[in-house]
């Protein structure tokens, strides 16, 4: 089956008028157009959603013509804000009653198989990169036997790979953390692995600094660095993470005052997880706490603050919504965590502050994938051998 996937993804890509109009996109980023197309053709979609986040937009009406051109499918392009793999927005392309939704640039953080009615199809958009200076400034730069931890967004997992296998020919201890089920190396915003005590460095490969923060919020005590392969340029890296733990500290102590919670389900895409709604509920409960359900796909001060009577919010959408901008707001901003610490359910670590938001170890049921939310696998029924009579 897979022979014959890979001959008919050739056959496509060998499409002369296929490879002149993908002229036009950037040669080191790979949108996987052969591998749509036949998934197009393979699923017969008719009606074709196509969502992109910011930095990528740009691509969206080439991408589309050269799909419509090559496969007779409509597509629409999903305009609202994509932050992040959370944000797959699934229910609203179902909705709009497309066949298939194609979500760039992020991992498949939501599975396939948890997109009913839906044809999905992630394309993480691997970049390309100058491996050659990175390697350079790393070997110039870190002393050989040191044990460094390499980190970045998909798209640039593959070369971590390719840095990691010729840092060790060189005689550097490389290790590609992981966060399960993310792949090895990856972070996110929200989501990163916590780092053995021998790891003497962390290195971020990407521009921007939101998924690298994720990773110096869970291991504030390990050196971090980050080399952006844009402007070519390594540089040392520091978060305040003092401060942070002290204004977050002051947020919850307020929460503990209380009376009346103003609980957030986050409706961007997938941001919203019910089942953590539903837990967070049954904790006010228990402590008889007063609260109101809101729906928002944004979370603004300005918002928030037209719900006067409100005492604290707790939002589920994004913890480092609260840890990043909580102090905008007028009333504390608490992520599920925080609500379960201001609840006095759990004790902050003194050394670090969790980013386990989607990790499959997380530490407890006001995260994604803790356990207590998977879904119930059923039991594989023992196959019964019927024995038939011997005909003499």
């Amino acid at each position: 089956m897979a022979s014959q996937i890979a001959a008919q993804l050739e056959l496509i890509a060998a499409d002369p008028i296929l490879q002149k109009d993908l002229e036009i996109l950037p040669r080191n980023y790979t949108f996987e157009i052969p591998k749509t197309i036949w998934k197009i053709r393979t699923t017969d979609a008719k009606f074709v959603a196509l969502q992109f986040p910011e930095g990528l937009t740009m691509y969206a009406c080439l991408i589309s013509d050269i799909l419509e051109k090559h496969t007779g499918c409509r597509t629409i392009i999903m305009g609202d804000v994509t932050y992040g793999a959370c944000c797959v927005d699934d229910y609203t392309a179902k909705m709009l009653g497309c066949d298939l939704l194609v979500h760039y640039g992020h991992s498949c953080l939501v599975p396939i198989q948890n997109t009913e009615g839906i044809h999905m199809l992630y394309i993480f958009v691997n970049i390309d990169i100058n491996l050659s200076h990175l390697l350079s400034c790393l070997i110039d730069n870190f002393e050989k036997g040191k044990k460094i931890a390499l980190i970045s967004t998909i798209q640039f997992i593959p070369s971590l790979h390719t840095i990691k296998k010729n840092l060790v020919e060189s005689g550097f201890d490389i290790l590609l953390p992981q966060a399960k089920p993310l792949s090895p190396g990856e972070v996110l915003g929200c989501t990163s692995p916590r780092l053995p005590s021998d790891v003497q460095a962390l290195i971020y490969v990407g521009d921007g600094r939101f998924h690298l923060e994720s990773a110096m919020i869970h291991n504030p005590s390990i050196p971090a660095f980050q080399y952006d392969p844009y402007a070519r340029k390594l540089t040392r890296e520091e978060y305040d993470f003092p401060k942070m733990r002290s204004i977050r500290s002051d947020a919850i102590k307020t929460a503990q005052k209380a009376t009346y919670f103003g609980l957030i389900q986050g409706t961007l895409g997938r941001q919203g997880n019910i089942k953590i709604a539903e837990e967070l509920e049954a904790k006010l409960v228990s402590k008889g706490k007063k609260f109101v359900r809101v729906l928002l796909s944004e979370i603004f001060p300005d918002k928030l603050a037209l719900f006067k009577e409100i005492d604290c919010w707790v939002q589920v959408a994004c913890p480092r919504l609260s840890i990043d901008w909580g102090a905008q707001f007028g009333k504390p901003l608490l992520s599920p965590y925080e609500l379960a610490v201001a609840l006095e359910e759990v004790v902050v670590p003194t050394d670090y502050y969790p980013m386990d938001y989607y990790s499959n170890e997380s530490t407890g049921p006001w995260t994604n994938n803790h356990i207590k939310h998977r879904p119930v696998r059923e039991k594989k029924r023992p196959k019964v051998v019927v024995a038939q009579e011997m005909k003499n």
